[in-house]
């Protein structure tokens, strides 16, 4: 049976998540204010999760709640919509389309994750949508996303001229190549001030806000807070991508959220975490714009206060859509005697040293196993745990490859590795990383209780999205190509579990650090 997502509370459940969202009633509306909801990097997750958070009723129950007490309201989302449930594994990014249509989407963009099922997939899935998404420093010309993308949007409220840009990450080191063939980028920084500017000279715009999909503070990258310091006529970013909670009730989150540009101006900078468990709420007094007005900002939680509130369309698209996503819930592959957070250091290892496994039955002589943290998307459950967790853990379309790799290229992948504290490595290696001017820095690696030796050749088992330079992990395309799997990786660890070498046996993993700090 599909779960159910008819809400039981009593209608004053609604109507006191409504007061505490608003403190005001129907007339109280202001012409003069402008509200932004805001949502980035929802990754799919349509039901509530693991902590009770998010869930796609919820989230239009306070969507809703704010409408009603407000005359001005715009929907925007920074990307990432898709990918890491089996709602889009299943039915391809069709249900957080339609999703993001009931719910009125005013303003989107692009994530780096749209793109994991290929371009010509994204086109298709983005002709479902009621509006176009915007893409300023993405040239599109010439690709099946042509005439599917705009550079930019202006609306009007309570008679200001808001403009919106959209920026997104370099997919070079972050999307497959084969999957986002044909698309230029325009650097970050020199488009969103020029496309500032336009917006005001030509425009007329009132105030400019950037929508983005590149991160907080991504190490060696343009991220939010290099825009923000060296922006000039941009008032409010609103990103994605990190995953970072802004959250203005703590003292670190106000210090974030508050920059300043280049003319000495603050720049309002949010993000609202991940998987839709928080709604950002930014309100704009419409008259102050141009005057030094501030605007305000704050996360709310969605959580079971809004379990008061039935959409019926969004009802009727999950009892559509849910009951195959439960049929997958429900396979029972193995057991876990301990839950495995998808941060922890026993997930990773036991996914790297599985990786090296496939890859020594792929081909003879593999030295040492390579995957990224960031391939992990959800935990396993304490007991029992069905392919649908397998899947959801591991949700991408990669496969295990096998790549004969120089020393001095494996050199500069552990670099790469170092500077997010380190990555997946195989039981066979051992790895430091030190504190660095620029973050950190790579100090020594073993293999096999050897050092890694730059004249030698490596045969490295890893994933084909590292292989092809994901991650930045560049030096991978200087290898050589040895043997692929011919199927995906999920595929591959549900044979593992069900007629291999795991079946029968509890997964524990290695809970040994293989990267430490020196």
């Amino acid at each position: 049976m599909a779960r159910k997502h008819t809400l039981c509370l009593a209608a004053a459940t609604a109507l006191a998540a409504s007061a505490l969202l608003n403190g005001c009633s129907d007339a109280a509306r202001k012409d003069n204010t402008l509200v932004i909801l805001h949502t980035n990097d929802t990754h799919s997750q349509i039901d509530p999760t693991r902590k009770n958070l998010g869930g796609v009723m919820r989230r239009m129950a306070a969507i809703d709640s704010i409408r009603r007490h407000n005359e001005n309201v715009m929907l925007v989302d920074a990307g990432d919509a898709v990918q890491g449930t089996l709602y889009f594994y299943l039915y391809g990014g069709r249900v957080e389309q339609e999703v993001l249509n009931i719910m009125g989407l005013d303003e989107g963009i692009l994530g780096n994750h749209e793109f994991d099922n290929g371009i010509d997939s994204l086109a298709s899935v983005l002709r479902l949508r009621n509006r176009k998404l915007i893409s300023t420093n993405y040239d599109v010309d010439d690709t099946p996303l042509d005439t599917l993308l705009i550079p930019y949007s202006v609306r009007e409220y309570g008679g200001k001229r808001i403009g919106i840009m959209g920026l997104n990450l370099d997919p070079e080191g972050m999307i497959s190549d084969d999957n986002s063939e044909g698309i230029d980028f325009r650097p970050i920084v020199a488009t969103a001030n020029a496309t500032a500017d336009m917006l005001r000279s030509r425009e007329n715009v009132d105030a400019v806000i950037a929508l983005t999909h590149i991160g907080y503070n991504p190490a060696g990258l343009v991220g939010d807070s290099v825009l923000a310091r060296n922006s000039r006529g941009i008032d409010i970013i609103i990103g994605g991508h990190s995953h970072d909670v802004i959250d203005p009730a703590t003292e670190r989150g106000a210090a974030r959220s508050r920059l300043t540009d280049l003319d000495g101006k603050e720049v309002l900078v949010v993000q609202t975490g991940k998987s839709g468990m928080n709604l950002g709420k930014i309100e704009i007094n419409l008259d102050s714009l141009g005057k030094g007005g501030r605007p305000s900002y704050e996360l709310i939680p969605v959580d079971s206060r809004f379990d008061g509130h039935t959409e019926p369309r969004l009802q009727a698209l999950l009892d559509r859509y849910s009951p195959g996503v439960d049929s997958l819930m429900h396979m029972w592959v193995g057991t876990a005697p301990q839950a495995l957070p998808d941060s922890s250091t026993r997930l990773i290892n036991f996914f790297t040293d599985f990786v090296l496994s496939r890859g020594r039955q792929l081909a003879p002589g593999v030295d040492l196993a390579i995957a990224n943290k960031g391939g992990i998307r959800a935990s396993l459950p304490q007991g029992q745990f069905s392919k649908g967790h397998i899947i959801n853990m591991l949700p991408f379309r990669n496969y295990v490859t096998v790549v004969d790799v120089e020393g001095d290229d494996l050199l500069e992948i552990f670099r790469v590795m170092a500077k997010t504290a380190g990555n997946g490595v195989s039981a066979n290696v051992r790895a430091t990383y030190t504190d660095g001017d620029e973050g950190f820095e790579l100090g020594e690696v073993l293999i096999d209780g050897r050092p890694l030796d730059p004249e030698k050749t490596y045969r490295v088992a890893t994933i084909d999205y590292l292989a092809k330079g994901g991650d930045y992990m560049k030096a991978f395309r200087e290898g050589d190509g040895v043997a692929d799997s011919p199927t995906w990786v999920y595929d591959d660890l549900l044979e593992y579990f069900t007629t291999g070498a795991g079946a029968g046996r509890p997964l524990t993993g290695d809970p040994e650090p293989r990267w430490r700090k020196q």
